[in-house]
């Protein structure tokens, strides 16, 4: 018998492949010794090798996502009128045998040529300087809580217990006592008078709870950590005036945007760490050109402003559709299937930062007293627990939210449960309606008569 041969189909013949390295790039443009070559990370090098594709008529790239060393030859790439796609690393795991640069490269320049790599998410220009703006204040915001945690351990060292007699030690009550106490107070009695009149302890209590035991040296550590918490602030404020400059920039270039006026909620709650100077409700409004996500219960600030530095308005339209863009988030089972039976249907491992914010949004939803997505949040809690009803209204969220996004629509959740029957019911109506409309009934034809 003859051996029979399987080929597959050549999709991309002009492809190449590129291995990223922090030191240097290995590019291959085929499957022989001469058509490997490498290069360095200088833009120089970029030029050499941009011009050394054109040279062996290259149209389309594959290079695999290494940290963050592939971003400045992307852009080269780019420029230079190539065809790039940015390929997750587990897409590019060469054969079992000796691995190197060189046969790294020609792996993924053979794949890349049989149509085998797909590329990963890239946000728009727009999207991703905001996301460069969001990501550097969550980073700030992450350093400053651990200097207060830095500062409570040093108050608690001086026997100076605020901790214990307010909820934040950078509220307004603490801060007031601390401003104090680090300029030259060290009564309890007179410290307790800064006390603000929404705090929970009497003023007699927090006096008791500041009794300063004389270490120079926590109290030398606590100024000095005080000083960098306001040095994190000034930071965090002047971030803040960045993302509100830009995307001004953004809403005032496009008429279809900056037309749209919001409705004030006065009801959606706004937490300290929410960005300053900036009403996200309106921004917001403008921004996805009409859509009020804020309508949603449960998004709040940081929800909406996950989603524009995250993904952005031209991003979320490059799904087709919900199940894609929930399978993306990783918030669709994953459902494996062998032999007929359902062998698990658990989250795909891996998160992001969305995913993150869109589960936070539906813890919040699950503390609501009333709603249409709280109902639905209890009863998967009442079948499941509530692990799995975070990320079960986590995926609702995301679906609502890419309809209204992807098609311009509304939120306009059912005002009342349905019951079956009910559900039935509205069902068979639309039925009927689309008949008559498409068949363009009177109702002459059925025997009605209108009086």
């Amino acid at each position: 018998m003859k051996k029979k041969k399987i080929s597959l189909e050549v999709v991309n013949p002009n492809a190449a492949g590129i291995d990223i390295g922090s030191r240097s790039h290995w590019v291959a443009v085929g499957q022989n010794a001469q058509d490997v070559k490498e290069f360095g990370v200088y833009s120089q090098d970029h030029k050499e090798l941009c011009e050394w594709l054109q040279k062996h008529k290259v149209t389309s790239i594959a290079m695999e996502s290494t940290g963050t060393y592939w971003q400045n030859l992307f852009s080269s790439l780019v420029v230079f009128g190539f065809d790039v796609i940015l390929v997750n690393g587990r897409q590019t795991k060469n054969i079992k045998g000796k691995k190197t640069d060189i046969l790294d490269c020609q792996w993924i320049q053979k794949l890349h040529t049989l149509g085998l790599l797909s590329s990963s998410f890239l946000p728009d220009s727009t999207t991703a300087i905001i996301r460069t703006y969001s990501r550097h204040r969550q980073n700030i915001l992450k350093q400053s809580s651990s200097i207060i945690l830095k500062m409570q351990k040093y108050l608690r060292l001086m026997n100076m217990r605020l901790d214990v007699v307010v909820s934040d030690i950078v509220g307004l009550t603490g801060t007031k006592i601390i401003t104090a106490f680090l300029n030259g107070e060290k009564s309890g009695e007179k410290l307790s008078a800064f006390r603000h009149y929404n705090c929970k302890k009497p003023q007699s209590e927090i006096a008791k709870a500041l009794q300063y035991n004389g270490r120079n040296d926590y109290f030398f550590a606590l100024k000095q950590e005080w000083e960098t918490y306001h040095h994190l602030q000034n930071q965090i404020t002047e971030v803040d005036k960045q993302i509100k400059e830009h995307l001004s920039k953004v809403i005032d270039k496009d008429d279809n945007k900056r037309q749209h006026i919001a409705t004030k909620k006065p009801h959606k709650r706004k937490n300290k760490n929410t960005i300053r100077g900036v009403d996200m409700n309106q921004m917001a409004y403008q921004y996805f050109e009409g859509v009020d996500l804020m309508a949603i219960e449960g998004v709040n600030d940081a929800t909406v402003m996950a989603i524009i530095s995250e993904i952005g308005l031209e991003g979320i339209k490059k799904f087709e559709n919900a199940k894609q863009f929930t399978s993306w988030l990783r918030l669709a089972p994953n459902n494996k299937i062998s032999g007929g039976r359902v062998l698990s249907s658990h989250l795909p491992k891996g998160s992001n930062r969305l995913k993150i914010a869109f589960r936070r949004a539906a813890n919040v939803i699950g503390n609501l007293k009333e709603g249409y997505l709280n109902d639905f949040f209890r009863r998967i809690n009442y079948k499941k627990g509530r692990v799995t009803a975070i990320s079960a209204t986590a995926r609702k969220l995301a679906v609502i939210i890419y309809n209204m996004l992807s098609k311009g629509e509304a939120y306009k959740p059912p005002t009342e449960y349905l019951f079956l029957d009910q559900k039935r019911k509205l069902k068979l109506v639309k039925r009927i309606k689309k008949n008559i409309a498409k068949f363009g009934i009177q109702p002459e034809d059925v025997g009605f008569t209108t009086t």
